[in-house]
């Protein structure tokens, strides 16, 4: 199954992503200024989309003469340029799109982006933001997720639905057996894998899973 990776035009913290954590049918998409980050992988993007706020007419024209395919939409528009990344990649029937550079520093974007998980959209895709050591991506009812990760690693739990509810863990420290989780409470934070795999299973509701792997001193 065809992934779609997508850049979007946020800061990347270290550990910067690498040619190694891609795969040879991957599809790349740089969501406008996003195509800052494509010349350090040593990769050219399949597909530019935004209204190229961020980039010059001259980076515009150099990446169409190297085949990079062009979806301009006007500057005066409702969806922001990752929103509209996303939307494109849909519409090629992409079931797994991994994003970068949509955390950081503004909190406006940060956020927008984050609420991009429950996009109606996306209800048949698997969405992961990846940010450094750190993945976000949403469970929804019925789902279930089994994460790479390994003993050590903190995994975090937060509804987007009022409730979340039927959640079953396994292979954490603090499991959960058909539990539920409300909007507001912190009480899914901060959990630690200790035996792998590690997967959590829920009935109803929206669930922000956020995966931080730990760092090899």
């Amino acid at each position: 199954m065809q992934r779609a990776i997508i850049f979007a035009n946020g800061e990347i913290t270290p550990p910067y992503p690498s040619r190694a954590d891609f795969q040879p049918d991957d599809w790349f998409i740089a969501a406008d200024g996003g195509a800052i980050h494509f010349p350090r992988l040593g990769i050219t993007p399949h597909t530019l989309v935004g209204d190229f706020d961020s980039l010059t007419s001259v980076e515009v024209d150099r990446m169409a003469h190297q085949g990079v395919q062009i979806v301009r939409h006007p500057a005066h528009k409702d969806e922001t340029d990752l929103e509209l990344a996303l939307l494109h990649a849909v519409k090629r029937d992409v079931r797994q799109i991994i994003v970068y550079g949509a955390l950081g520093a503004r909190w406006d974007m940060t956020i927008a982006n984050l609420m991009l998980l429950a996009h109606p959209a996306l209800i048949n895709t698997h969405l992961s933001l990846i940010d450094g050591n750190q993945q976000v991506s949403l469970l929804r009812g019925g789902q279930t997720l089994q994460l790479q990760s390994k003993r050590g690693d903190t995994v975090s739990f937060i509804p987007l639905s009022p409730e979340a509810r039927g959640i079953t863990t396994s292979g954490l420290e603090y499991p959960l057996h058909n539990g539920i989780l409300t909007q507001g409470s912190p009480r899914g934070v901060s959990n630690v894998v200790i035996d792998e795999p590690c997967q959590v299973v829920m009935e109803e509701g929206m669930l922000v899973v956020v995966h931080i792997r730990q760092v090899s001193s």
